[in-house]
């Protein structure tokens, strides 16, 4: 990635006039009439932006932001503020804001979801953590229910704001949240994101500096019932046990949560694919794998999240627990050196079955020895199961 393509939503306008001098000489050099005002619309264009002066707009935007938050004229000191993990935390102190901070850390996106009575939903999902991420089970337990009591007091809440952006993870989080409502409360409101100007590639909130929170502070919006229905809709489709009805809502625009849809297309794709029976994550790192040969586990993660992944919605640990399967099974599709390390600096390896996999020639639910989990869908070895084609559409392999 280019040096000059920021990461945090940031931008310095001095910095910028000064890469558009730069790239004036290069411009004559190709047109003796070139401008400096076409330096800065080619620099303006690299980031995002259709003019120079909308550069500086936002860039002025965020400035201001910075200066004049105006938190006290919107009752900020009263708020809560909920996000899926605590990224965003500090940042949130940096920028001056006062509110509460609440999160759900529930990886939703993984293991079992089903539509169960609060205490049975939250034992499944504590023990799912606890053995997925060798989290004492007490522990698990206990974090669960404080974060799910916390989460039910949104009904009853002064003021709320979820910060969300547009991947699974976090769209699985705004669903689970609204679909515990009977009605839309009166002071909820929702500060979503898929796209930050100037950041090439924009992965998360947790990303951005704190005077860009700001930034997004003003434009947060209302939730209203139609957001509150259609969550309760998706999250019943996403618990199910067949995927036909979350597949429906993935291939459909839904006005009242704009960033549903592509998240849930992007969840329907850990469904294995019916060809090779691999999620789209576990076909990614292979096909990395395959293209690069042996490389460490961390390394094929930072691949996938700078450029592989379309929607990126993992972190770290949850992507070493999901390719472990892949790994620990009786036919592995990955072998790992070096195991005395930490898992982020073993070499992985495919292994030959992972090669007939990738070109087709074999079928990885064939020789899996775990069951997986995708939402209400479950996947168990030597068992007819959902699968989904090349245009995400379901289908049953019996």
């Amino acid at each position: 990635m280019s040096r000059h393509f920021n990461t945090d939503g940031r931008l310095n306008l001095e910095q910028q006039r000064k890469r558009a001098k730069e790239l004036l000489p290069r411009l004559k050099a190709a047109d003796p009439n070139a401008t400096l005002s076409q330096a800065q619309w080619e620099i303006a264009k690299q980031l995002g932006f259709s003019s120079w002066p909308k550069l500086k707009a936002h860039v002025d935007a965020i400035d201001f932001a910075a200066r004049h938050p105006d938190f006290a004229a919107s009752d900020e000191a009263r708020t809560t503020h909920w996000r899926c993990g605590n990224d965003i935390a500090h940042s949130l102190q940096l920028a001056g804001f006062k509110g509460q901070f609440r999160m759900l850390t529930d990886p939703l996106c993984m293991g079992p979801v089903r539509e169960l009575p609060s205490q049975a939903f939250r034992a499944m999902r504590s023990a799912f953590i606890s053995q997925a991420f060798a989290i004492d089970q007490a522990d698990s337990a206990r974090r669960i229910d404080t974060e799910y009591d916390h989460l039910e007091a949104l009904t009853s809440a002064e003021h709320s704001v979820l910060w969300c952006e547009a991947d699974a993870y976090d769209q699985l989080f705004l669903i689970r949240a609204l679909a515990g409502l009977e009605q839309a409360p009166r002071k909820l409101e929702l500060i979503e994101v898929d796209r930050i100007p100037g950041v090439q590639r924009f992965i998360g909130i947790g990303q951005l500096a704190p005077d860009v929170l700001a930034w997004l502070w003003p434009q947060r919006r209302l939730i209203d019932d139609d957001a509150v229905e259609l969550a309760k809709e998706a999250w019943s489709a996403y618990c199910d046990s067949s995927p036909v009805k979350w597949a429906e809502m993935a291939h459909h625009k839904h006005p009242a949560l704009p960033l549903l849809a592509p998240a849930l297309l992007r969840q329907l794709q850990e469904l294995p694919g019916a060809r090779d029976g691999l999620s789209l994550t576990e076909r990614l790192a292979l096909t990395y794998l395959a293209d690069v040969g042996p490389t460490p586990f961390g390394r094929v993660f930072a691949e996938l999240m700078a450029k592989r992944e379309p929607l990126p919605f993992l972190g770290d640990m949850m992507f070493h627990v999901l390719l472990r399967p892949l790994i620990d099974g009786d036919a592995p599709l990955l072998t790992e050196s070096d195991t005395h390390k930490d898992w982020p600096q073993r070499e992985l390896r495919l292994t030959p079955l992972a090669h007939q996999v990738l070109s087709g020639d074999a079928y990885w639910l064939d020789h899996a020895s775990h069951e997986r989990w995708v939402g209400g869908v479950s996947l168990r070895p030597g068992q007819p199961h959902w699968t989904i084609d090349e245009d995400a559409v379901p289908h049953w392999r019996g």
